[in-house]
C-alpha cells in the first residue's frame, strides 16, 4: 500500500492539462483560463465624476462660500463641449465625463442652485484637485493583465473580463469523465430492484461531484460482475479523458475490474492506499484514457472522489490539483490511537465557547452510511500511527460543505 500523499502525487504526474478552446463570456463562470487575459481598453477611459454634483475648477472653490456660473449639464454618457473657464461650473452626474478644464466635483448636498448659478457652501471643508473624481485608468489600463492563466473564473472574474471588453476567452477544455459502476447487487434509482439488490447512489453522487468540479459526466450504466460485460461497457469510455470505475477493485472473487480490463490493455500505476475509508483505490491507463478505480462503498467512493478525483479534474483543467487543504479545529471527543492507515472521520462542526471550531465525530463511521456523510460538515484527518488525543486537543479537518464546489 502507498500513502495518500504518494497516490495523489502519482495521479497528478499521470495527467496533463487538456487543450484550450474559445468560449463566450456568457459561458465563462467556473472555467479555467488557458492564457493571461489582458484589458482591451482603459477603465475608465477618461476622468469621470464619482458623485452627483457640479464639475468645477478646484482653484475656484479654494475659498468658500462662492458662487459659480452654470454653463452646462452632463448626464452619464454625455459630454460638455468646450473648456470650463474661471468661475464656471457644469451640472454633472455620477459616471459622466469630466469637462475639459474641470479637475474636481462638488457634491450636490453642498450646493444651492438658482438663476443660472450655483452657490457652494462653506461646509465643504478642504477641497483640492481630484476631489470626487475617478481618474482615467484608476481600475486598469489597456494591455494590462487582469486575470492570469490557470485561474478558475468566479462571478467577480467574469465581471472583470466584461469590463475589460473581452467577450471571448480561451479556457481549458472541460474533462469528459465516463462513470462505470459495477456489481450484481446494485440497481439504478427508479429501476426495478431485485430481492437481493440495493439502490446505487455512487454514480449519481460522483456525476454531481464531477459537474461541480468542472467536468462533464458520462454515465455508462452498471456493469454486472462478468468479465465480458465489464470489458464491453468499459469500451464505452473511448474518447473520454478519464474513466471512473466504482467497485470491483478489491480482492474478492467478484472484484473483476483490474483483471478484466487488464485483458484489454489496462496498465496499473498503483492499487491500494493506506487510508480509511477507501483502501481499494486504483489508478492506471486504458489506452489514451486515464482510469481511476474507486471503492464501491458509497462513503468510500465519495471521500476518495474528493481526495483524488477532484484534484485529477483540476489537474486536467490546468490547476495544480494539490487536493483539499486541512484546517485547524478542536476534537469534540476523545480519539483513539490510529493504526497504519490515514483515517478520515465524518464529523459535524460547531462553535465552541471561545469561538473556535469544534469537530464532533459521529459515533458510527461505517463506510456504507450515506446519511452520515450527508449530515457531516467535515472529515477529521488522522495520520497513520497518530497517538490518542483527548477532547479539546487540536486536530486537522477537511471541510465538506463550504464553497461553490462543495461536496
Amino acid at each position: 500500500m502507498i500513502s495518500v500523499a504518494d497516490a495523489l502525487a502519482r495521479i497528478r504526474e499521470g495527467l496533463t492539462p487538456l487543450g484550450a478552446e474559445l468560449i463566450s463570456l456568457a459561458d465563462a463562470y467556473g472555467r479555467v483560463l488557458a492564457e493571461d487575459l489582458t484589458a482591451r481598453r482603459t477603465q475608465p477611459p477618461f476622468a469621470v465624476s464619482a458623485m452627483d454634483g457640479y464639475a468645477v475648477r478646484a482653484a475656484d472653490v479654494a475659498v468658500l462660500p462662492t458662487r459659480l456660473k452654470l454653463v452646462g449639464y452632463v448626464p452619464a454618457g454625455g459630454r460638455h463641449e468646450g473648456t470650463l473657464g474661471p468661475g464656471e461650473a457644469v451640472r454633472i452626474f455620477t459616471g459622466a465625463r469630466l469637462p475639459d478644464g474641470a479637475d474636481a466635483v462638488v457634491i450636490q448636498e453642498d450646493t444651492e442652485a438658482s438663476d443660472g448659478t450655483v452657490l457652494v457652501h462653506d461646509t465643504v471643508g478642504a477641497f483640492g484637485p481630484g476631489r470626487h473624481v475617478r481618474q482615467a485608468g484608476i481600475d486598469f489600463v489597456e494591455g494590462e493583465v487582469g486575470l492570469k492563466a490557470g485561474r478558475r473564473l468566479s462571478a467577480r472574474d467574469v465581471g472583470l473580463a466584461a469590463a475589460m471588453n473581452r467577450p471571448w476567452l480561451m479556457v481549458h477544455r472541460r474533462p469528459r469523465v465516463a462513470i462505470l459502476p459495477t456489481g450484481d447487487e446494485v440497481a439504478l434509482p427508479g429501476d426495478p430492484i431485485g430481492p437481493n439488490q440495493i439502490v446505487s447512489s455512487n454514480g449519481a453522487a460522483l456525476a454531481a461531484l464531477i459537474a461541480a468540479s468542472g467536468g462533464i459526466p458520462i454515465q455508462l450504466g452498471i456493469a454486472r460482475d462478468d468479465g465480458a460485460t465489464l470489458k464491453t461497457m468499459a469500451r464505452g469510455a473511448e474518447g473520454a479523458d478519464l474513466l471512473v470505475t466504482i467497485g470491483g477493485a478489491s480482492v474478492g472473487e467478484h472484484d473483476l475490474v483490474k483483471s478484466a480490463l487488464g485483458e484489454i490493455g489496462l496498465t496499473v500505476d498503483f492499487w491500494k492506499i493506506a487510508m480509511r475509508p477507501g483502501k481499494p483505490l486504483m489508478f492506471g491507463r486504458l489506452g489514451a484514457t486515464a482510469v481511476l478505480g474507486l471503492p464501491g462503498n458509497p462513503v468510500s467512493a465519495l471521500v476518495c472522489g474528493m481526495l483524488f478525483l477532484r484534484p485529477a479534474l483540476e489537474r486536467l483543467q490546468g490547476l495544480p490539483g494539490d487536493g483539499p487543504l486541512p484546517e485547524p479545529a478542536l476534537a469534540g471527543a476523545a480519539l483513539a490511537a490510529n493504526d497504519g492507515r490515514q483515517d478520515y472521520l465524518r464529523a459535524r462542526l460547531v462553535r465552541g465557547p471561545d469561538g473556535a471550531w469544534v469537530a464532533m465525530p459521529f459515533e458510527k463511521q461505517d463506510s456504507s452510511m450515506m446519511s452520515a456523510l450527508a449530515g457531516a460538515d467535515c472529515l477529521i484527518v488522522r495520520p497513520p500511527a497518530a497517538p490518542a488525543v483527548p477532547a479539546g486537543a487540536p486536530v486537522d479537518v477537511i471541510r465538506l460543505s463550504e464553497g461553490a464546489y462543495a461536496l
